[in-house]
């Protein structure tokens, strides 16, 4: 266990937790929203500190992160507990499970970097179940990942408050933000928490020095219609511009989301569509084997720049950042 930051003490042995707007009050032996994080004698305490129940060497494609270190592995690490509650969460075994029915064995941020180093990961990736909620692993390996010359990887829905943002993201090198709908009621009904949070913390992640992508998992009846997709790709634009990569994925039933069907080929063909006609540059397909869903063209003179397969690189001709067919910049780490 490690104490928490970014926490009050407050009567008779309560605490609040500021490190997500949900800004839980958490009395005496009690967990937190996020299952991770607990009231011990009137101190909060992160139990997940540590100890992750994931661990593996990943291609950085499968985050999805396209334009950073494109063909590059990272070691990927996640905890039990999350700060949202989505119906449809392909990782409900470890992100709606209490941090307490862990019995992973102590990997500290010391170690992770070993592995890195040994593994001859460019990258470590924070993901899995929500990094924000174990805050604490987080900023303690990022900073000696630095030292290492290592770069450091959010994949978040970006539910975290702002002062805690701050303080974690000069540390960050790229992030891919789950933006999950542009609808207020999606996020309170599928996720059980606010969207306005999630665009503020986008916009502001996208004021710092961290490279953004953004991912939208399409659901069949609940996100998916021509006029949301519009709706979203045109608040990516507007606040993030044309550039950001976009990406979208496609729906498998699962947890408490079962009665939604797939996603269809021709719904995500039409979603990138719409996004390309809207004026954004750089739109992907997730979840879904279609030729050249995966490609980076040049978005000059529309050559395929980076060829993929299923999280690989199959060809990359993209030189010292720039298209070599007419010497346009794409926008990233490559």
């Amino acid at each position: 266990m490690k104490e928490a930051l970014y926490y009050k003490k407050l009567k008779e042995n309560a605490v609040n937790c500021n490190l997500c707007p949900t800004k839980c009050v958490i009395k005496q032996g009690d967990f937190g929203n996020c299952g991770a994080r607990k009231n011990i004698d009137g101190r909060l305490y992160s139990l997940v500190y540590g100890k992750p129940v994931s661990t593996a060497i990943d291609p950085i494609e499968k985050k999805p992160l396209y334009h950073f270190l494109p063909g590059s592995n990272s070691l990927s690490v996640g905890t039990l507990g999350c700060n949202l509650h989505c119906l449809h969460c392909q990782n409900y075994d470890i992100s709606q499970a209490d941090a307490d029915e862990s019995s992973s064995r102590e990997i500290l941020p010391k170690d992770l970097i070993d592995i890195a180093v040994e593994n001859g990961c460019k990258s470590i990736s924070y993901t899995y179940n929500e990094p924000t909620i174990f805050f604490e692993y987080v900023l303690e390996t990022a900073k000696l990942a630095r030292k290492k010359g290592i770069k450091n990887i959010m994949v978040t829905n970006g539910y975290i408050n702002k002062e805690p943002l701050k303080e974690l993201y000069p540390l960050i090198d790229a992030a891919n933000i789950d933006l999950k709908s542009i609808d207020e009621d999606f996020y309170k009904n599928i996720c059980k928490v606010r969207l306005k949070p999630v665009l503020d913390s986008i916009k502001m992640i996208h004021g710092m020095d961290t490279w953004i992508e953004v991912t939208n998992l399409l659901i069949p009846g609940h996100n998916d219609s021509d006029e949301q997709i519009k709706k979203l790709v045109g608040w990516v634009k507007k606040n993030l511009g044309e550039r950001v990569p976009l990406h979208f994925s496609a729906f498998f039933p699962t947890y408490n989301l079962l009665d939604a069907p797939r996603t269809s080929p021709d719904r995500m063909l039409k979603a990138k569509e719409i996004a390309l006609k809207q004026g954004l540059k750089h739109v992907y397909l997730g979840n879904v084997s279609l030729p050249g869903s995966g490609d980076t063209k040049c978005p000059k003179c529309d050559r395929v720049l980076v060829e993929r397969g299923r999280f690989e690189v199959k060809r990359n001709d993209i030189k010292k950042g720039s298209c070599p067919y007419c010497n346009e910049e794409i926008d990233g780490l490559f």
